[in-house]
């Protein structure tokens, strides 16, 4: 018995030292249009991953690791989150799957981590040495929502460049991101000239190939897709896919998009599908599946125009694989 005690208690030694002793040798930075870890270019393969479990409304990390199973089984190299992740242990977790993350953070969440209250900061100097960061990002989609800056969407620019700024005074290790709603205009452009990678949450329908020569021609910075893909439900009978339930369509819409964006690396760094799982907290009761829900500029979402919100995920919400799952991990894994 003594000598099993010993051996617990070495094994938990182990582990207890090897996890406090994660530290970050890495440098994220941006050359051009690339992405670079390391000085080595970087593509994301990547997922959006805002977990929330049946019957509940807020984030909660109970099945991490049957989820990081499932996205290393995918292929995927980066998660993106719409809020920080204020918890140690989930970050090591996600950094000893090899897995990187982009860390979002909202104008005004009440003070908490936020760019209004300036405690975004905060959040930036206790974690900008954890080897899971990838990028900052602040904001996604605030330029659908002028309402939010007193009706003048420079307000959030200006904003958005002056946050950047100073995670660049405080962390020379990670770039800034933001998630823009489709192709930023020159006033965008213009005004947030510390923004060093551009993310685009692109919705046009499977063929985003218009945008690349686009956004050539607007910015010399790095791009990628912080969101793009397609639902599981069709609300109409369209394009030869069936009104309902229907994993096929989505599967044709994300091999359709994940083929165009690799085609293009040189101009896209990657995408962040939307998204890992279903979220039956978005459009009605969360205690079910429901159809609907509504989402600014989405009249692009493949193939009927309709964002029905809680059937986005490449998993169901008790982590049943649907059909685009597969079409995920081939693409990731071959490119």
């Amino acid at each position: 018995m003594q000598i099993l005690n010993k051996i617990i208690l070495a094994l938990f030694t182990v582990t207890v030292f090897s996890c406090n002793e994660i530290t970050n040798n890495e440098v994220v930075s941006v050359t051009e249009r690339q992405i670079l870890v390391n000085n080595t270019p970087y593509i994301i393969k990547g997922i959006c991953y805002h977990p929330v479990a049946k019957g509940q409304e807020k984030r909660s990390f109970e099945t991490l690791e049957q989820d990081l199973a499932l996205m290393l089984e995918a292929g995927i190299n980066t998660i993106r989150v719409y809020a920080p992740i204020d918890d140690k242990n989930v970050l090591d977790k996600i950094h000893q799957a090899k897995i990187k993350v982009v860390v979002g953070f909202g104008y005004d969440q009440g003070g908490v981590f936020d760019i209004k209250a300036g405690t975004f900061i905060d959040y930036v100097n206790k974690y900008k040495t954890h080897p899971a960061i990838l990028m900052w990002e602040l904001g996604n989609e605030y330029n659908y929502h002028p309402q939010w800056f007193d009706g003048d969407i420079k307000n959030w620019y200006n904003a958005m460049n002056n946050a950047a700024a100073i995670i660049h005074e405080n962390d020379t290790n990670h770039p800034v991101t933001t998630a823009h709603g489709d192709l930023p205009d020159n006033q965008a452009l213009s005004l947030s000239p510390n923004i060093d990678v551009w993310g685009i949450n692109i919705y046009r329908w499977d063929k985003p190939g218009t945008i690349y020569n686009q956004w050539e021609k607007a910015s010399d910075k790095p791009m990628y897709f912080s969101e793009a893909g397609g639902d599981s439900y069709m609300t109409i009978e369209k394009d030869g896919f069936a009104q309902g339930v229907n994993e096929d369509a989505q599967a044709s819409a994300n091999q359709n998009i994940l083929i165009s964006v690799f085609n293009h690396s040189n101009i896209c760094s990657g995408v962040t599908m939307f998204s890992f799982t279903d979220g039956w907290w978005k459009a009605g009761n969360p205690n079910q599946q429901d159809v609907g829900g509504w989402a600014p500029n989405s009249s692009g979402v493949p193939y009927d125009g309709s964002p029905n919100e809680e059937y986005w995920g490449i998993v169901d919400i008790d982590r049943n694989k649907k059909k685009t799952f597969e079409v995920i991990r081939n693409q990731y894994l071959k490119n």
